[in-house]
This record gives structure tokens, sequence and C-alpha cells, in this order.
């Protein structure tokens, strides 16, 4: 056929050939997507209009109020021209009314648990079935969301509203029932017809006019080859009379042009604070209370003479803060009662505690908040005593707890007359218990966890030194274990505490020698395999015992006080090479640096701005990681710091996350930038379905509140392959590097090696999501 057209006609056929296997998959995907849009708006509108009544329903799901069900029905669901039926059950799933709308007709409705399958109690769904009459519906189903538990029985209909109205802002909400619509696909459907008549004719116009336009086209350009057949059809013929001119046009235009535009700004923020000049006012209020003191103590003076001797003992034996025994009562008390323990033959039980973090509390709040935490804990202590001690208090068979404090934020309590050790775990339960409800100091709700260490005599030592020795010893493992926990003495701890006190040695020295290195573990982009990110951690090069791991050396440190002087060293260093990266031509996003919780204070924000300014560093290129504990120990306080952070340019992270007790109301007043998802619950993805369900949280309140996310520890392509198939867009792991020196990561940076690895990591990931796919079950999910 295509022999006996021309060559504009061949050409003109192929245009609108072409242009029919290109319209029709595009009007076929428009009709599609019209009618996904009427579906999508259907739901829409029927979840709107559950909002909308979700007082009304509350409140007749709780009584089974059929009248009012009925009547919000018929005077909202079948409003909606696409709805057919609906019904309402209760929280277990029960039936409690279905009504279906005038002229529907009844449908054969499909049990509740088929409709709610795999979803969350709080999450509304929607699932695809052909009904018996052989039309298509949409079962809608969304939760009932009520402000009073539905456990509640016996409320009247006033105490039911006087709940709703009273219920302050924040409190949970309680799914009381369901609620299940019935929509119409077919009509949906049929409504898009008119849609698909539209689309047929313009892609039919569009056909004609490509048609046309081809025809234009090739007479243009077979013309002149038309007149050189004709001329050499006259040449044959012997007319070589005419010369042959071919007129046309060549024109080639070339449009080039290229923008580039970097903008490249340092923001300096200044914050100035303006102090009111008021110093002839404060020293008027200073004298006047110097004046009022002085009396005060002139009238003391008089009582104090007569109770001297009293005062004596008492600062002799007692601490001034928390009215405790002091250390000199405490090793008398302790000697004489394991005198008489050695006699009578039973235990006597010492416990070492030491507040956790208590440095903390003092270099951000102040000495004065740290006294009145000191006193509160002394208090609790006390509490713990049993009322029938006080009875026998001095004699023989006294089994009581006698609480001291040794100075500092350490305290001693000692359990006399004690028939079985075991029994010592009941009472360092307890304290640990006492200690973890949230202390109030000056408008912060702080929580002090002690950590205790556990010595029994005469079986961890007969006298007074040797069994604080060993208590303090197990105190330290208790520490190191994970804080907020307790540990009885082990003779295999005396050999890690000689060790302890090496490296204590040795860490002091570290800094000045320049045994800190760090290295470098790069965050990959698992659309491009670009490094987006590298996260900065310290190695400590020991000359004898090679590298030190962090987990090791930086509780250590933190409890030794240096952990501030690593930190800026960390910060200095890692500010400084990546600086030196820029310069060797090796751009990469943001280098990451964890801040210790000692860290979180004013110095150190004026500590990151002097880094960032002596380096010439762009803010935007630091990333500082915090953990949830930092943040969450005082949110105020840290809204404030994190602010001012802010201002700097720099990015914020929350390192760990998961394993803290956000609120979703404080961290979305957070300025933050990130979230990343702890190892741990990557590392039991494969194994957990609670680590699974939490990380799929995770990442759908960091997409909410508009952060990165990025998810650290990843090893195998499963853990990869869930991240990715949950919208996880950045991972570091050990799948793709472990951390680096300088060099390797250099190395790493200049051969882009990611780049093929993600491509064969989505390709067996696409294969195994085609082999899933076709094992699945034929139910129709939309």
């Amino acid at each position: 056929m295509f022999k006996k057209l021309s060559i504009a006609g061949t050409l003109t056929l192929l245009v609108v050939v072409s242009s029919l296997f290109v319209t029709l998959p595009v009007m076929v995907y428009l009709v599609y997507k019209e009618c996904r849009t009427l579906e999508d708006q259907a739901i829409k509108d029927s979840a709107s209009l559950v909002r909308s009544v979700s007082q009304e329903l509350q409140l007749a799901v709780y009584y089974h109020d059929i009248p009012a069900l009925e009547r919000v029905g018929s005077d909202v669901f079948f409003r909606l021209k696409h709805i057919k039926y609906f019904a309402v059950y209760d929280r277990a799933g029960a039936l409690i009314i279905d009504r279906y709308s005038p002229g529907a007709g009844a449908y054969e409705l499909p049990a509740f648990s088929v409709v709610r399958e795999g979803l969350e109690s709080v999450e509304q769904g929607r699932v695809a079935r052909v009904a018996g009459t052989g039309e298509k519906i949409i079962d809608f189903s969304a939760p009932v969301l009520s402000l009073v538990s539905p456990l509640k029985t016996g409320l009247t209909r006033e105490a039911f509203v006087g709940e709703v109205v009273n219920t302050y802002a924040g409190r949970s909400l309680h799914v009381a029932g369901y609620l299940r619509l019935g929509i119409s696909q077919s009509d949906i459907e049929a409504e898009a017809l008119d849609y698909a008549r539209l689309v047929g004719v313009f892609g039919l116009l569009f056909v004609l006019t490509s048609g046309l336009a081809a025809m234009v086209v090739t007479r243009r350009v077979t013309t002149p080859l038309f007149r050189l057949a004709q001329v050499a059809q006259d040449i044959a013929d012997g007319k070589l009379d005419s010369t042959f001119r071919v007129k046309g046009s060549n024109e080639v235009q070339h449009i080039a042009s290229m923008l580039n535009l970097v903008i490249d700004g340092l923001s300096e923020y200044k914050t100035k604070i303006d102090v009111d000049n008021v110093l002839l006012g404060l020293k008027v209020d200073e004298r006047t209370a110097e004046l009022s003191e002085r009396n005060r103590e002139l009238n003391r003076a008089v009582e104090e003479v007569t109770h001297a001797k009293n005062r004596l003992r008492q600062l002799a034996y007692f601490d001034s803060l928390t009215a405790l025994p002091n250390r000199r009562l405490f090793a008398e008390q302790l000697g004489l009662l394991l005198r008489v323990a050695k006699r009578e033959k039973y235990y006597v039980a010492l416990l070492f505690l030491d507040l956790d973090n208590f440095k903390r509390i003092n270099d951000s709040l102040g000495h004065s908040a740290g006294d009145l935490v000191l006193q509160e804990v002394g208090l609790r202590l006390s509490e713990c005593m049993r009322d029938s001690d006080l009875v026998s208090r001095c004699t023989v068979t006294d089994s009581r707890i006698g609480v001291s404090r040794l100075g500092g934020d350490e305290f001693t309590v000692v359990l006399n007359n004690v028939k079985n050790t075991k029994t010592v775990a009941a009472v360092a339960e307890r304290l640990l218990a006492a200690l973890a409800v949230p202390i109030a100091i000056e408008g912060h709700e702080l929580v002090v966890t002690p950590s205790i260490g556990v010595a029994v005599a005469p079986r961890d030592g007969d006298d007074v030194e040797t069994l604080l020795k060993h208590a303090d010893t197990a105190m330290y493992h208790a520490k190191t274990g994970g804080k907020n926990s307790y540990k009885y003495y082990s003779k295999k701890m005396m050999g890690t505490g000689v060790e302890r006190l090496k490296l204590e040695s040795d860490l002091r020295r570290a800094i000045e020698r320049g045994e800190l290195i760090l290295h470098y573990q790069p965050q990959v982009d698992l659309d491009t395999g670009d490094v987006v990110g590298a996260e900065a951690m310290v190695r400590w090069n020991h000359p004898q015992a090679g590298l030190v791991p962090p987990m090791e050396f930086i509780p250590l440190a933190e409890e030794m006080g240096l952990i501030v002087d690593l930190g800026r060293w960390v910060l200095s260093e890692a500010c400084r090479q990546m600086k030196a990266f820029q310069q060797k031509g090796l751009y990469f996003p943001k280098m990451a640096v964890n801040v210790s919780s000692l860290q979180f204070n004013q110095a150190f924000i004026d500590y990151v701005d002097s880094v960032l300014t002596e380096m010439q560093l762009g803010p935007e290129f630091l990333e500082l990681e915090l953990t949830e504990g930092i943040i969450m120990s005082d949110a105020n306080a840290s809204i404030e710091v994190l602010q001012t952070l802010k201002r700097l340019g720099v990015s914020l992270s929350v390192d760990d996350f998961g394993t803290g007790y956000s609120s979703l109301s404080y961290l979305s007043r957070f300025p933050l930038d990130e979230l990343k998802i702890d190892r741990r619950f990557v590392t039991e993805l494969a194994s957990s379905e609670n680590s699974r369900a939490l990380v799929r949280v995770i990442i759908a309140m960091g997409k909410s509140l508009g952060l990165r996310l990025v998810a650290e520890g990843v090893e195998n392509f499963e853990q990869y392959s869930f991240l990715k198939n949950h919208g996880l867009k950045v991972i570091q792991g050990y799948l793709f590097s472990k951390a680096l020196p300088v060099e390797e990561f250099e190395k790493l940076l200049q051969g882009h090696p990611f780049r093929e690895q993600i491509k064969t990591l989505s390709a067996t990931s696409a294969t195994s999501a085609t082999s899933a796919t076709a094992a699945d079950a034929p139910v129709i999910r939309v």
C-alpha cells in the first residue's frame, strides 16, 4: 500500500499513526486520572463530613442513639450523591446501625474486619469491591474519635457533654467506634464519561491537526524533489533549454544561554543585650537589705549563744545543706554497725549513690539550683526510711535505712541486719523509683537519676574503708553500664577499677599530645548515590592500646569534666577539615558534629560562632547533632538555645531519635532541620514488628514536620529496602561505608563509589517488589 503513495502521503500517514499512538495513551491516562480525582474527592468529602459531625457522632455512638445516627445519615451523608449506604459500629466492630440511601436498595456488606484489615485503630481506610448487583463500591471507613473514653460507663448525657467541654488541650483522643460509608464507584465512572467524550474530541482534533500540519510540511519538503524529478524527465526527453532553481530556506537558529548565579552569603547575627542602668536603686536596695540582715543577725546572735553546743555538734556530724549525716558521722556509725554485725553474724549492706549528669545542672541552671536538687534528693531518700525503724533505732535487731551525704552529689544508704542479700535489690529499686519523679526547680522540671553501687559486709569487706571503696567501684560500673541502675560488687571489678584509673590519667594528656583523631562516616542519598553529608566521629589513638572505642572514653570524659575541651577540639577539627575539603574541590552539603549535654550552654554557642569565623566556613555547612535527652531535659530552655544556634545559620539534628520521650507538640516548636533514626530500631527491623512500626511513625512524623530524615546503622539489603520503600532518602551505615580516616574519605569523595551500588540495590529492590506483587492476594485496595 505504501508503494502507491507519494513521499508526502507516506510521511503524512506516518505522522497520523504516530499521533494516534501518542494520543490514545494520553487520553486513557487523563480519563483514568479524572476517575481517580473524582474518587479521591468523594473520599475527601466523606472524611470532611465525618469531621464536621464528629461531636454528634461520638455522643450518638456512646449511647447507641439510633434516631440520632439516622438523622446524621439522612441530613449529612446522603447529601453526597455517590453515598449508597452508611453503617456505624462500636469500638469492638459490632454493628450499631446500617441504612441505605433512598432508591439504592440493600447491599450485602462484607464483614467489618475485612474493611479494617491492616489498619491501625486511628487510621482511615478504603477498600474497593464489586457488589452482588455488579456495581462497584468503595467501602470508606473512619474512626469516630471521642474526648471521653468509651470504657467509662454510666455517664449521663450532661456528664458526657461536660467532659467534652472541660477537656483541656493536648488530651488523648479515644476511638469510640467506626463509621462506614458505601461510595458508588460506578456512579463516579459514569460521571467521568462526559469528560472522556470531551477528551476524545480533543484527541481527534489533535490527530487531524497533526495530519494537516504534516501534509503542509511534507509538501514543502518534497516540492523541490518533485521539481528535480521533472527536470530529470525533461533531460531524458531532450528538453535542455530550462535551468533548475530550488527556492527554500534552511535557517538554523542557535540559541545558547547559560546563567550561573552563585550566592554565597555569610549571615552574621549579633545580639545585643541592653541592661537598664539602675545602679543607684540597686545600691539603695542592697544597703537596706544589708541593714535588715544585720538586725536579724544581732537577734540570732542572742539565741545562738544558748545553742552553741548543739550547733557545734550539728556542724561536726551533719551536712549543712541537706541536714543528713556527713562523712564523719557516717564512718562512725558504719564502723559500729560492722562490729555488731560481725558479732551477731548478719549482713550489713552499703548502697553508694552518685547522681548522673549532675554537673550539667550546675553549669546550666547555677549552683543555687543544684543545691535545691541536692536538698530534694536528700529529702526523698530520707522518706524511704520505715516508720517502725524510729522506735528501735539503736537496738541490735534494728533493720533500718540510714542515709548520709558524703559530699558533692554522693549519698550513701546503709541497710542494717540484712538476712538475705537479695532483699537489697528491693531497696535499690525503691530508691530509683523515689528519684524518678520529676523535681520542680525554678520553673524547670528536672529528672535526676542515680547510679548505685552495692557492697555487702562481711562478704565484700569488714571495715569502712574497704566496703566504701568496693561500693564506689560497683557504682562506677553501674554508671558506665547505662546509668540509672544498680550493681552488686564483685571481685572482677577491681581489675577494671585499676584500668580505669590509668585510662583517666592517659585521657587527661590525650588532647595535649594530639592523640585524638577524627573519622568520617558518609551519609548517602538513596536516589543518586551521592554523599550528602558526613558525621565526624572522634577516635583516641592510644600509644599502647591502639584505637580506643568512643564508648569507653566518652562517658569517662563526661565524668571527669573533660568533655567540654574534647567537644571543642572535635568541633574545631571538623570545621577545619571541612574547609580543607572545600579548598581541594571536594564539596558535600554538611559536616555533622555530636554535642554532649555538658556542652549545651551559651559558652558553646559563642565558641561555635568563633570557630566558624576563624575557619571562614559558611554556617550552612555545619550540622550539630543533639540527643532527645538533651533538648527534652528542659524543653523551654532548649528552645531558646536552639533558636540562638539557628540564628548563627547552622543546621540542627536530633540524634538517636525514638529513644526518648519527645512530645509532638514540643518537637514542632523546636527549630530543627533533621531527625536521625536510632540504630537500635534499624538493627531490629527484621525481627521486631514494634521497631518497624516505630520507624514508620518516625518517618511520617518527620515528613509532616518538613524535616530531613537519616537512618543510621544500616548494614544489609533488607534494612535498606524497608527504609527506601517507606520514603527514606538518606542512610548511614556499613552497607555503604564505615567511618574512615581523612585520607580514605578524600578518595571516597573523589571516586563516587556509591552510584553504581545504588543502581544495583535499586534493581534488586525492584525485582523483589515485582515478585512480592505477583504473590499478593487478589483483594483490591485503594
